[in-house]
């Protein structure tokens, strides 16, 4: 991504916000004070920007009237430097926050999400019978007004229960049951393993690309095998499950992972789960190799803060370099915040790893 640099530094931060396809107005623009967009794996992402209140007293004050904001206006956020502004957000307005007080003009913050809200507003209680959590996903969506994309996620069950729950409530735990991620980009829905073993296509360097970056390496909660012991009504047979070393989706560029360090160091660990119903080998199997793999991304976690990069998502595999050995390589993005303001743009992430 081209950004404009004094040093190490990219200076000339640029933003650009668009209301049901229009642009604001200069008179607008001028007065965002702050653009916020926060990108997390298994949420909705938000976005909120600030307006200031106007000293012209001809002039549009406080926003807080302005018809261009309404509810549901359809939203696109834009982060960057000039001639390189890249789509950070779109989705549609949720909430007007005005902010009134007797030491400060009328402020105004607009806040809204990407579609995936659509999906936590009401409860419902329904069966999906002879279908796999892909087919769930796609009919979901559709309901929703949206799109799909979804990667046959290969089991199909008798039924699938839907319990007092939202669509998202019920999407959210079936993707962590199986490994999945669930997304939306614009009008579409994504239902697709965790992107973990996909290569890394952006490179971020201490000192030069990285503000700050603290990782942490704790092996203390990694086991080498999950297991799974249930009883199948259908079947009348024992249904057991196992995952462990070996069985790793990727290991991210390192030597050893999380469940090798701590097996060949404080002995074998296994986590056997009880409380999850499996009706079939196949479903055991599948809930195993999620959970396992779900662990051993703890094993390297952390926190940093980048020069504004509009181009990095939740979700995606970022590499990380001039830290060293054992800390340097590729990692798993959790979380992703792009902030613009008085500070100029920056963009903190939380990651996970596997191994080292």
């Amino acid at each position: 991504m081209p950004m404009v640099h004094k040093g190490d530094r990219p200076i000339l931060p640029a933003f650009s916000i668009a209301i049901d396809g229009k642009p604001l107005s200069p008179v607008a623009a001028s007065h965002v004070m702050a653009v916020t967009v926060d990108d997390d794996i298994g949420l909705p992402r938000m976005c909120a920007f600030d307006l200031a209140g106007s000293d012209d007293r001809k002039a549009q004050a406080s926003w807080v009237d302005e018809a261009l904001f309404t509810i549901g206006g359809a939203v696109e956020v834009k982060l960057g430097y000039p001639g390189a502004l890249q789509t950070v957000f779109k989705g549609e307005i949720t909430a007007l926050e005005p902010d009134f007080g007797l030491d400060h003009l009328p402020n105004l913050t607009v806040r809204g999400y990407d579609r995936l809200h659509r999906l936590q507003r009401g409860r419902r209680t329904r069966t999906f019978t002879q279908q796999k959590d892909s087919d769930a996903a796609a009919r979901i969506a559709s309901e929703a007004g949206l799109t799909s994309e979804t990667v046959d996620s290969g089991v199909t069950h008798d039924y699938l229960v839907q319990a007092n729950q939202s669509d998202f409530e019920f999407l959210s735990q079936r993707a962590a049951r199986i490994g999945y991620e669930l997304r939306v980009e614009d009008r579409k829905l994504f239902f697709a393993p965790v992107r973990n073993a996909v290569g890394a296509r952006i490179s971020l360097a201490f000192a030069s690309d990285l503000v700050e970056f603290r990782p942490r390496l704790v092996a203390s909660g990694q086991v080498d095998e999950v297991s799974l012991r249930r009883w199948s009504v259908k079947d009348k047979d024992l249904v057991t499950g196992r995952s462990g070393t070996g069985d790793e989706t990727t290991t991210m560029g390192g030597g050893k992972t999380g469940p090798e360090v701590a097996r060949d160091h404080f002995g074998s660990a296994s986590d056997r789960v009880t409380a999850f119903a499996a009706a079939s080998q196949a479903e055991a199997d599948q809930f195993t190799r999620a959970r396992f793999n779900d662990r051993a991304l703890e094993f390297i976690t952390g926190e940093g803060t980048c020069w504004g990069r509009s181009d990095l998502r939740a979700g995606a595999v970022v590499q990380i370099t001039d830290i060293g050995p054992r800390f340097s390589g590729p990692y798993y993005l959790a979380r992703v915040s792009h902030r613009y303001g008085r500070d100029g743009y920056l963009t903190e992430f939380s990651v996970r790893r596997n191994a080292s």
